[in-house]
């Protein structure tokens, strides 16, 4: 069984982003780039069922500008084993990332979709979702714990009311979340053998797919910063402030 992994590059987590100056969006000049946290559980994922012999093949596949290379050759690092980069210069909504994703998907003909359950600069938590709709594949989302067999997967997903399990026919989507496992580090010896292992590149405008913009960004703007908290000395101080200074009671 073949496993695409789609994998995004975004401001790396331990990077404080910042607005740009004119409010239009986060400011990337000069900011430490890295895959997306989700998208390395999930290339974890897709080798370890690998390695259980669950699946023959892992692709990497990220959509955006000529420098996410160095994403594809990460996961390739951590154990994929080619990687297609569908290049575009344009902000890309989840939208359009499933329309390009589905092209890609249906060339490749995988038995399952491995994907973070978000990316960590916009929270959409939706292409996912989206790309499963449009291929008419079943979804796992959210998942914490995932067993193929029989040609089917059983995916343990996270609920808000605790945990809840599917079982979906392949070829499927599954969405992974921070539960599901611990990304191993890449290797120096890996990381080398990484950089001869195939990368192609596709231009997005030559897939056919409409990936305009739907939404419009207003402004972005930094959050408020939080003010210093106070120590009270009884529960009926902490009562009257509650209902006095902060209104919630």
């Amino acid at each position: 069984m073949k496993i695409v992994v789609p994998v995004k590059r975004v401001v790396d987590y331990n990077i404080k982003p910042r607005v740009k100056a004119d409010n239009s969006g986060v400011d990337t000049q000069g900011v430490k780039m890295s895959m997306n946290p989700f998208d390395e559980i999930a290339v974890e994922e897709a080798v370890r069922l690998r390695e259980k012999g669950a699946a023959s093949e892992i692709v990497v596949v990220t959509i955006g500008v000529a420098e996410s290379q160095p994403v594809l050759r990460t996961a390739m690092a951590m154990g994929a084993d080619r990687g297609i980069l569908v290049q575009t210069d344009a902000d890309l909504e989840p939208l359009a990332v499933a329309k390009l994703l589905k092209v890609i998907i249906d060339r490749e003909n995988p038995g399952l979709v491995v994907m973070g359950k978000q990316a960590i600069d916009d929270d959409m938590n939706a292409t996912g979702q989206i790309l499963a709709a449009r291929l008419n594949w079943p979804q796992g989302t959210f998942a914490s714990s995932v067993a193929v067999e029989d040609g089917r997967i059983t995916v343990v997903r996270e609920a808000d009311g605790g945990l809840e399990t599917v079982r979906l026919a392949l070829p499927a989507v599954v969405t992974t979340d921070l539960r599901l496992n611990e990304p191993r580090y890449a290797t120096m010896p890996n990381i080398m053998k990484a950089k001869k292992k195939p990368l192609e590149t596709i231009a997005a405008d030559t897939l056919g797919v409409d990936i305009a913009p739907r939404l419009e960004v207003v402004s972005v703007v930094e959050p408020p910063v939080r003010q210093a908290g106070i120590k009270v000395s009884s529960v009926a101080e902490l009562v009257g402030k509650l209902r006095d200074e902060a209104k919630v009671i």
